[in-house]
């Protein structure tokens, strides 16, 4: 009878080993982002990590079959998150120019460019006027690399002119020390900057010349080439079936992808 009793647990305990080797391990997919960086990636007023890039990156994992993990980070510690294998990659409005050696990137999907947001009665029409004035910009930006760009010497001469250059955390706080006055001028990406302009009701504008031009493109730690080819290929079959303009459509951005045209 003992010996009868000693059987049953040794089978339970075979059933439960059995079951975990058969389950297959689910995948997840972790995604860096800049939380203050609509639309591309942002908390809305639910609390809910939403925009541009992470409605294409659960797209994405939704036609493979992986969980997607939305992980805000410190813009200025992005490598930092990548290299150490926190995030899988860096997908919220990442900027490839001047970056090609430093990771595998996606083909490009936005074409953005750099430009600066006044309050529109300030008199503040053209770069020249932008002389003597506060300007803010985000630490570890495009538009912060734009102006220190050693072989743009007009940018440079540009970044001399101002009475103060800041650099912020987000573009949230730069828009309001715009707001208070405590800033004539923010340079930021078009996306973001006709976000925090319509958001606001209006009252400001942006200068007509830009600052930069770039293109935006997923990035990957340098040498993940397998991982970047399987969402690359999802990306474009997303450009052909028309998911990927949908998406667009939805965040206002059809005038700035560049993906499947």
């Amino acid at each position: 009878m003992k010996k009868r009793m000693l059987v049953l647990p040794v089978i339970g305990m075979m059933a439960v080993m059995l079951a975990a080797c058969g389950k297959k391990e689910e995948k997840t997919f972790t995604v860096g982002f800049d939380a203050e960086f609509p639309p591309y990636g942002y908390m809305d007023d639910n609390g809910e990590y939403v925009g541009f890039d992470l409605d294409l990156a659960a797209e994405v994992c939704e036609r493979n079959g992986w969980t997607l993990v939305k992980q805000p980070i410190d813009w200025d510690s992005k490598d930092m998150e990548l290299s150490s294998g926190s995030i899988d990659c860096i997908w919220n409005g990442f900027t490839i120019n001047g970056r090609e050696d430093a990771y595998t990137w996606s083909s490009p999907y936005v074409d953005n460019s750099q430009v600066f947001v006044v309050a529109e009665n300030a008199g503040i029409t053209a770069f020249e006027d932008l002389a003597g004035k506060a300007v803010g910009v985000q630490r570890d930006s495009s538009a912060l690399s734009a102006l220190n760009d050693e072989e743009s010497p007009e940018n440079i001469a540009l970044r001399d002119s101002f009475g103060s250059l800041t650099e912020y955390a987000d573009y949230n706080t730069a828009f309001m020390d715009l707001e208070a006055g405590a800033l004539d001028a923010v340079a930021m990406d078009i996306g973001v900057a006709n976000y925090q302009i319509e958001s606001r009701g209006g009252g400001y504008v942006m200068l007509d010349k830009y600052l930069a031009t770039e293109q935006y493109g997923v990035g990957f730690l340098l040498g993940n080439t397998e991982l970047r080819d399987t969402v690359e290929k999802t990306l474009q079959d997303m450009a052909s079936d028309g998911t990927f303009m949908k998406i667009a459509e939805k965040w206002g951005l059809t005038d700035s992808v560049c993906l499947g045209k």
